[in-house]
């Protein structure tokens, strides 16, 4: 950590300010979201399918509008979509704490996240037009803010909402109010703009360029192939504090034990990531480096896999070891995995992209990735219900680690046919007529 802001000065102040932004954004996202469901079962006294409903609006809203906000971007310009996208999410936080009609609560959690969807593809691109050949540096610096706002933000929303939820909702609405104004003043202007200055757009309409992007065969198989990390590294929020539950209870262990899965989760990576980057940058081709990321994080679940042929405990330190130790060390090797993929996935749609429409490459890359986290949580959820009515508690883990380990066999075969390389200055990307 001691070398980290050397790091980030050492970047033009549009990165620096960038990566500051993502801290920013998460800090103020995770401390109001996590509370958000109980906040409206509890002090507005919502059914259950009505929380849903509030809660899966938002991810529709963002997850069905990267293509369109990443589109925007790169027509717009990447500092306009940031700034509307604070905007949006100032609104949309203020009015959660505030109202208490299903309407509106519903506009509210939409604008949230529609509001992700305009600055989320905006971001990246801006961060990688501007990082340049750093671009891989660059990312594993984006990731520990990243990170740090989502292990920081639920401490900070826990002290806020233990006193009102409403102030919870309204410093978060501040918080976005304040980095709107902020980039306003000192964020620059910044166009979207291929590798010989044009504009990216290249002057072609919406629909011809969406259609050129869905041509882009390596970038859609990359991106079906990157579902993978995305569904192993949601089950920090899913089956891993499920397991640590199912095991040690909902009180007090229970509860203590899934802190600690986050917190491994994301000190791992704010004092590793940039370490473990530049070792593999040292070593690895970009897809080498995405295979052997995957692969971790499949192989992650096998500490799972190997603690459910020990014997139950019925209570005692043998259980909370058994609880804790096996979902821990997951969560540290999904974290060591995501650590070396992460900079090169980001880099890789760069250069996939052919620096070309750069955002909105990223908000189908979302769009796909999103998708395919949703069926993968079903699939997830499924596959637990069943080992619990089988009696065959190794069924979900054996079916994450196949999951990893086919991701990192399709990107083997990806690497191998040189199709996550850069395709040449002289063959433009697909484009339809």
């Amino acid at each position: 950590m001691k070398g980290l802001i050397p790091q980030v000065r050492s970047y033009e102040r549009s990165v620096q300010l960038l990566m500051v932004n993502q801290f920013t954004i998460n800090l103020g996202f995770y401390m109001l979201m996590p509370y958000l469901a109980a906040h409206l079962s509890g002090t507005l006294g919502l059914a259950g399918w009505i929380v849903g409903l509030v809660l899966g609006v938002r991810n529709f809203s963002q997850q069905g509008m990267f293509l369109v906000g990443g589109t925007l971007a790169d027509r717009l310009g990447y500092k306009p979509l940031i700034i509307a996208g604070c905007v949006l999410r100032t609104l949309g936080f203020a009015t959660l704490g505030l109202v208490d009609s299903l309407p509106a609560l519903l506009a509210a959690s939409a604008a949230t996240g529609l509001a992700g969807a305009l600055f989320n593809p905006a971001v990246r691109a801006y961060l990688a037009a501007d990082a340049g050949e750093r671009r891989v540096e660059a990312f594993a610096l984006f990731n520990v803010f990243y990170q740090a706002g989502i292990l920081l933000g639920p401490l900070v929303g826990m002290v806020l909402t233990g006193v009102d939820f409403r102030i919870t909702c309204l410093v978060a609405a501040g918080i976005f109010a304040l980095l709107s104004v902020v980039q306003i003043r000192a964020l620059p202007a910044r166009r979207a703009e291929d590798a010989g200055g044009r504009a990216s757009d290249g002057g072609q309409g919406v629909l011809a360029q969406w259609r050129g992007i869905l041509a882009n065969r390596p970038f859609l198989l990359f991106s079906v192939a990157m579902i993978g990390s995305y569904v192993l590294s949601f089950q920090v929020y899913l089956a891993l504090p499920l397991q640590v539950r199912r095991l040690g209870g909902d009180g007090e262990f229970g509860t203590a034990a899934v802190a600690v899965l986050f917190a491994v989760s994301g000190l791992s990576t704010i004092l590793g990531q940039t370490r473990v980057t530049a070792w593999c940058k040292a070593r690895y081709e970009p897809g080498q480096a995405l295979v052997r990321g995957l692969a971790a994080m499949g192989l992650a679940f096998v500490p799972l896999l190997a603690a459910t042929a020990v014997p139950v405990p019925e209570s005692g330190a043998g259980l909370w070891l058994l609880a804790a130790v096996p979902p821990t060390l997951a969560a540290l090797l999904l974290a060591v995995g995501t650590m070396i993929a992460y900079p090169f996935e980001m880099d890789t749609i760069v250069r996939l992209s052919g620096d070309r429409l750069v955002a909105t490459h990223y908000g189908l890359y979302n769009t796909i990735c999103g998708i395919g986290i949703t069926v993968g949580n079903l699939g997830t959820g499924a596959a637990l219900d069943a080992a619990r009515a089988a009696g065959t508690p190794a069924l979900p883990w054996i079916t994450l680690i196949a999951l990893g380990l086919a991701c990192a066999a399709a990107l083997y075969g990806l690497h191998r046919t040189g199709r996550l390389a850069a395709p040449p200055a002289s063959e433009p990307l697909p484009t339809a007529v």
